[in-house]
């Protein structure tokens, strides 16, 4: 008998012991989603709800090891991509995609931790840049991110439309720009570019400071695409996910960050 192996998804990611977001929400999402996970640990962080207080790099070469195992045995259908915190370690990842590529990478530009710390060096950000985004599927920025990314302010919702079409130039198949930086009232709008279609993601504003939303956003994403979902409605439905985990979150700290429902929220209520 043929043995079918299952849909596959790879994250390569900064670990967080708080267990909040990086490769721990990553793999809540790819569980809940029903594809199998493998994680390639790109950063390991001493971290917690209240902030990072270490961050250690593993080897590239070690890196680039664990990559080459997964694809060697897998069936990989989709790549996230989370934090990578160094040029080596961006560099090596681009070398290891190139050489496997994987039919879909979902690029989340993980810069600043929520607590505010400095997650990616200056040469990191510029390999970034120039070799990952256009590999890219989907990027799926926040607004100071895709602002890093452009050079530029990103101040109101014009702003936002505008910078679509700049990010979707720089090279990635899709941009997923997160909006919930911008003052837009009771509600948050996430805006979607793929060079042909647009469209906007609406959910109510929530007051609710979330660990992990980005992470699971492009998890989500990722496991969509990985299971043959076409790129937009992979997208609509990760962020109705989103939305639905934040909605159902908890708070397992002494901060008053909220750490996501990754199971609770497949069963909308």
């Amino acid at each position: 008998m043929t043995h079918l192996r299952p849909a596959s998804v790879m994250t390569i990611a900064g670990s967080d012991s708080g267990g909040g977001a990086g490769i721990q929400a990553d793999l809540r999402t790819f569980a809940a989603h029903g594809v199998h996970g493998l994680t390639v640990l790109a950063a390991l962080t001493a971290q917690n709800t209240q902030g990072v207080q270490a961050v250690h790099v593993p080897p590239a070469a070690f890196l680039r090891a664990q990559i080459d195992a997964c694809f060697a045995d897998f069936d990989v259908r989709a790549v996230k991509l989370g934090m990578l915190a160094n040029a080596e370690v961006v560099d090596a990842v681009a070398d290891a995609l190139a050489a496997h590529r994987p039919r879909h990478v979902v690029l989340d530009p993980v810069m600043v931790a929520t607590s505010g710390a400095r997650l990616l060096d200056g040469g990191a950000e510029r390999s970034l840049r120039e070799r990952l985004l256009p590999m890219a599927t989907v990027l799926t920025p926040n607004i100071p991110e895709a602002e890093w990314l452009l050079g530029h302010a990103i101040p109101d919702a014009d702003a936002a439309r505008g910078a679509l079409r700049e990010l979707h130039a720089l090279g990635p198949g899709a941009v997923l720009l997160k909006g919930a930086h911008l003052d837009e009232g009771a509600q948050v709008h996430d805006r979607w570019f793929d060079g042909r279609d647009e469209a906007e993601f609406t959910h109510d504003r929530l007051d609710i400071e979330g660990h992990g939303t980005g992470c699971t956003l492009a998890s989500a994403i990722a496991a969509n695409l990985a299971s043959g979902i076409a790129p937009l409605e992979a997208a609509r439905a990760a962020d109705d996910y989103v939305a639905r985990t934040l909605r159902a979150g908890y708070r397992p700290g002494l901060s008053g960050l909220h750490v996501l429902d990754h199971f609770g929220a497949m069963h909308p209520r």
